[in-house]
């Protein structure tokens, strides 16, 4: 991680945890951010931080304080700008800066009006900074600080306001695991995208002579038209689809498989379903692009391919890789704790640097406390 750490005794922060008005914490189903948010919320925590979080909703499972700015989660409005909106417009009103120390946003346009806040905002991006996305973040205020999940997501836009680099992670305890390689079909699990390449997996699948699952998250308008279009002409006997899993049915199914496919066709900013896959000990094959060599160890814990015509040889070779080796890569370089301690780092140097640009010492020594 690229972060300065700070004492490990310094006291504990006082951090506003901001997610988007449509996720739910933890995810029922399919959900990276949520999860990586669940397991940071925890871990923060677990380290002695108030956390509260401002979110959507009735309910949430995570260890912090919940304040909710609407009574029902926003999912049927994802991707609309109004709902979030006024989801932030109601954080800003909330966040007193006598209360907290910073603010944590992982809301796509939160960036761009935590300048109305007088506490510092920290924002991660989770998306890829380029094209009108990475206009928008070049405009923040100076007072936000943007943080990276993978060094291929900062090359993407180097010339952003980046203030650290810290990787996504998850909460390994109790996680499922399994202890000789699996013994069912390569597992795909994705949203359907071209961007996530399904239809190449089943070519690839099929050069190899290996059976396929396809997982999907298939639920949003464009979802479900690239999936008529151009996915279920590709289905055969030697498929099988579905959709939308919950949590569990989710585990089942990387426990079970002989690999997780990755066939990306585009440069993956991070890569969660790659730390689930590792977790329960079930190798990576994928394409060498985005994030993609920052998470699997080639040889270790997956197989890395240059070209999609690589793939079906690789799938046939990633049963020789032993399990416990992916999970031990997870558990020392992925865990929550690790993440959460990142994001303390971040969140100090942050709030002093702010302090000293503001000529406020007395801000600077707080911060680094």
């Amino acid at each position: 991680m690229a972060v300065n750490h700070q004492p490990d005794r310094a006291p504990p922060l006082r951090i506003a945890m901001v997610v988007p008005p449509w996720l739910s914490l933890p995810p029922p189903g399919y959900g990276g951010v949520e999860q990586v948010v669940t397991g940071l919320v925890n871990g923060l925590v677990d380290q002695g931080h108030r956390v509260t979080v401002f979110g959507a909703g009735r309910d949430h499972g995570t260890a912090a304080e919940f304040v909710s700015t609407c009574d029902d989660l926003q999912y049927d409005r994802l991707g609309e700008s109004l709902p979030e909106l006024a989801h932030l417009a109601q954080v800003n009103r909330l966040v007193d800066p006598t209360d907290f120390d910073v603010v944590h946003d992982h809301t796509t346009i939160g960036p761009l009006v935590a300048g109305r806040r007088s506490v510092p905002t920290v924002a991660t991006v989770h998306g890829n900074p380029v094209g009108e996305f990475g206009t928008m973040l070049g405009i923040v205020d100076q007072g936000v600080g943007l943080v990276a999940i993978s060094h291929a997501q900062r090359r993407a836009n180097p010339g952003l306001p980046w203030v650290g680099t810290v990787h996504n992670a998850m909460p390994l305890r109790d996680f499922p695991r399994k202890r000789a390689p699996g013994e069912g079909p390569v597992l795909w699990l994705a949203r359907f995208s071209p961007d996530k390449g399904p239809d190449v997996a089943i070519r690839a699948c099929r050069a190899a002579g290996l059976p396929l699952t396809l997982a999907g998250k298939c639920n949003e308008p464009a979802e479900r038209r690239y999936f008529e279009q151009v996915v279920e002409p590709l289905l055969g006997d030697d498929v099988t689809l579905v959709l939308n899993a919950d949590r569990e049915a989710t585990l089942r199914l990387l426990l079970d498989a002989r690999c997780l496919i990755m066939p990306i066709q585009w440069e993956e900013p991070f890569g969660m379903a790659m730390l689930e896959a590792m977790a329960t000990g079930t190798p990576v094959v994928a394409l060498r692009r985005g994030a993609v060599p920052e998470l699997v160890r080639p040889g270790l814990t997956g197989l890395l391919c240059e070209q999609p015509d690589e793939l079906p040889a690789a799938l046939r070779e990633s049963i020789r890789l032993d399990p416990a080796d992916c999970v031990a890569h997870v558990a020392e370089n992925f865990s929550a704790e690790r993440m959460a301690r990142g994001y303390v780092s971040v969140y100090h140097s942050f709030i002093a640097d702010l302090g000293v640009r503001a000529g406020r010492p007395e801000t600077a020594r707080v911060a680094a406390r």
